[in-house]
């Protein structure tokens, strides 16, 4: 099981890191650091790890690492910075477009997508750089790949995933889950992938967020009749527990189907 965290909106990171003591104390096995989610200011994903990695024994933290914000060679030296400092669990994703947040004016990079990304790592756990030349010792990069088992083109979306598993994908996480006919036929169609697939869940907390998600968020189809339990439930407290009920019952149906869960 692991947890996705919010890297603190500042420089002081007590609170976030007090939530991860809550968490290694559930028995969570990891917390996962978005690395600016919806193109937000925070506290970089990999010097969030690095203070878990230090502070707090007993949790693996797995970092976002995107493509949006940094040219190849800032991302290659982020990352031998990263193995030599003892982080070995990446989950790369292409990244939020700038356009999506609250600074539309800033620039981004993308030299590279997931899959480029993906192929640069698993390089350099072969000891090897972008130009094929030797590092000297490789990296242990674990390297994940995020999916999207409700994308409006599956088709490509499957196509995509294949090449990230060809570039050197070891997992998988997948966008939060609610429609459970289009997971099982997404599970389906990359039988022959053979990675983990660790799913995500997301508990709702009302139908305004319900609303949210499903509108708003690429990736996250929120079928009516969910919608509609969210609608129903009268105050925060009933909203807050059917969500979790929800999540629940997600959970129940896909965990003998995959590898893991991502909350």
């Amino acid at each position: 099981t692991s947890v996705e965290i919010v890297p603190a909106k500042g420089c002081d990171p007590v609170k976030m890191l007090e939530s991860v003591v809550e968490l290694r104390n559930a028995k969570v096995d990891a917390v996962n650091i978005p690395d600016g989610p919806r193109a937000q200011s925070r506290m970089g994903a990999l010097a969030t790890a690095i203070l878990i990695q230090q502070q707090v024994q007993g949790i693996e933290p797995v970092v976002h690492y995107c493509c949006r914000d940094r040219n190849l060679l800032g991302m290659m030296s982020d990352l031998l910075g990263a193995a030599a400092l003892g982080i070995n669990n990446l989950l790369i994703i292409t990244g939020d477009p700038p356009k999506m947040g609250p600074y539309p004016e800033a620039t981004a990079v993308f030299d590279v997508d997931s899959i480029g990304l993906t192929n640069m790592v698993s390089s350099l756990n072969h000891g090897l750089d972008l130009g094929s030349n030797p590092i000297g010792k490789p990296t242990s990069f674990f390297i994940g790949v995020g999916v999207n088992p409700c994308a409006i083109d599956l088709d490509t979306e499957i196509r995509r995933f294949e090449w990230k598993v060809d570039a050197g994908a070891q997992f998988a996480v997948t966008q939060p889950i609610f429609d459970l006919a289009q997971f099982f036929n997404f599970l389906k169609r990359i039988e022959h992938c053979h990675i983990p697939i660790i799913v995500g869940i997301w508990p709702l907390v009302s139908y305004r967020n319900a609303e949210f998600l499903s509108n708003e968020v690429p990736g996250i189809s929120v079928p009516a009749n969910i919608l509609e339990r969210m609608r129903k439930a009268e105050g925060p407290e009933a909203a807050r527990q059917e969500g979790l009920a929800i999540a629940r019952e997600m959970l129940q149906e896909v965990k003998s189907s995959v590898q893991g869960v991502q909350v």
